[in-house]
């Protein structure tokens, strides 16, 4: 037996219960009051798991090279040899660890400044995007807007955190067992609906309706920067104003507020054809506006690849968080946890609002920018459609994929669930077509086709009518 420490027989050989190997008593008896582990394999190691070995006493016979001085001397200057030589090597190991360490610190200080020169180039690339908006001017120049861009990715208050979790504990709760109010529309009678009456905007270049929760007042908006409420009781215009901010490109309702997103990047709150607040945050067009379930929150989306969160009461910015993605529409779930925003690329990103963090993608369904967003009230779908393509994606936020396709013959322009969601309309150059769920059998119907050329669409109260942004810039009214 020979002791796993020494290499030489033990005088008093022990054993170790958890590697089994042998060792000199004092030895390991050394090593485990310095560092309580085996030598071995490394494992915990008490004196209690050290089991004696009994061997038989034998004397050594004494080498025959230690029979005389001039042998002990020639030992001792071999064993000095071998000692000079590991020292040289130590001393050549060490050598080459400090060169390593040296060469190693060299590539971290100089990634270390690669990081800080990039950060300062991006911050300065920011700053330059803040002060400079390009939007397209009529004869195809440009022009700049010169305020200030927040930080972005500030994280949101705590007040407004309590807002978005109140709000959705409110809206959720009750959502599956809300019943289908008595008045609402059945297929029968959208069926029959057809254009009851139909009203000039006066605007050449309105692209899109916005209806407030009664379902009573429209919102559009002019290539000139000029908006016009509908009243659908009054079946006439009841406000017209010029917000001076370059052409409306999408409109939403902020309990009675008008909120508009504008080609010059600003977004601007107005009340009774009066600005209340205007926010410069994007650099180039704000393509669309949503406004959160509480009413109280408000979010854009640009060509500058940033969403920004508004808090309306307090009128400024909460955060502006960038993305690889130019974003073409936007819209809140109905509990108002998350938000969608459509791209340029065809895919639709949902992101956490609390967080502002991406919480799932889901992949381009066609080629072609998101054209139209629409939640639907069950909580549980989301309708997209794509620039140019005839085909209304349902997806599931359940099992994150595609629910259902709905081919509607014409290239979308607008998406629009009622509040039920047993109705969806799509409309674009082609005409309206309204798709209806039947829960009981889960199957989808076709209860309304007409050829009206619609770039926008909205439901009115109680689904009751369909109101319609023409092409040419009219309003038409669907009823019963």
């Amino acid at each position: 037996m020979l002791c796993a420490i020494s290499g030489e027989a033990p005088s008093q050989p022990v054993a170790s219960r958890k590697s089994g190997n042998v060792f000199e008593r004092r030895l390991v008896e050394a090593y485990i009051a310095e560092n309580g582990t085996d030598p071995v394999n490394g494992e915990a190691l008490a004196l209690e798991d050290l089991i004696d070995l009994k061997q038989s006493r034998l004397v050594k016979p004494r080498p025959p090279t230690l029979t005389s001085i001039p042998a002990l001397l020639s030992t001792f200057q071999n064993e000095w040899d071998a000692l000079v030589l590991e020292t040289f090597q130590l001393k050549q190991q060490l050598a080459e660890t400090r060169q390593e360490l040296s060469t190693a610190l060299y590539y971290n200080d100089s990634a270390q400044r690669v990081i800080a020169r990039l950060q300062t180039e991006r911050d300065e690339a920011r700053d330059a995007l803040s002060k400079l908006s390009l939007t397209a001017a009529p004869n195809g120049a440009s022009h700049t807007n010169g305020d200030a861009m927040q930080v972005d990715g500030q994280e949101l208050p705590e007040a407004i955190l309590a807002k978005i979790d109140e709000t959705q504990q409110r809206l959720s709760s009750t959502r599956r067992k809300r019943p289908v109010p008595e008045e609402w529309a059945t297929g029968d009678a959208i069926a029959t609906y057809d254009v009851k009456s139909t009203a000039d905007t006066q605007f050449t270049g309105a692209k899109s309706l916005a209806v407030d929760e009664t379902g009573d007042f429209f919102l559009c908006g002019d290539s000139d920067g000029a908006i016009g409420v509908y009243d659908l009781k009054q079946g006439a215009f009841t406000t017209r104003s010029n917000l001076g901010s370059g052409a409306v490109l999408h409109g939403a309702w902020a309990n009675d507020k008008p909120v508009v997103a504008t080609a010059s990047g600003a977004v601007v709150v107005s009340q009774e054809g009066t600005v209340q607040a205007k926010f410069h945050q994007h650099a180039g067009a704000a393509t669309a506006v949503a406004v959160h379930p509480s009413h109280d929150l408000l979010a854009s989306v640009g060509i500058d690849k940033s969403f920004v969160m508004y808090d309306l009461q307090h009128s400024k910015v909460l955060t502006q968080v960038f993305s690889d993605h130019e974003y073409t529409t936007v819209a809140f779930h109905p509990d108002g946890h998350l938000l969608a925003a459509g791209t340029s690329d065809g895919s639709i990103l949902l992101y956490d609002v609390k967080t502002s963090q991406l919480a799932h993608t889901f992949p381009p369904s066609a080629s072609g920018a998101i054209s139209s967003l629409s939640f639907s009230e069950n909580g549980t779908w989301l309708a997209s459609a794509t620039q140019g393509s005839t085909v209304v994606t349902v997806w599931d936020l359940r099992k994150l994929n595609a629910l259902k396709t709905l081919d509607v013959g014409t290239a979308i322009t607008g998406l629009s669930w009622d509040y039920t969601g047993q109705f969806l309309a799509a409309c674009g150059s082609g005409g309206v077509v309204v798709s209806q769920y039947a829960k009981s059998n889960k199957s989808w119907s076709e209860p309304l086709r007409k050829a009206i050329d619609a770039v926008d669409m909205k439901w009115g109260a109680s689904a009751k009518s369909l109101v319609a942004l023409t092409g040419d810039g009219a309003v038409s009214v669907l009823t019963a």
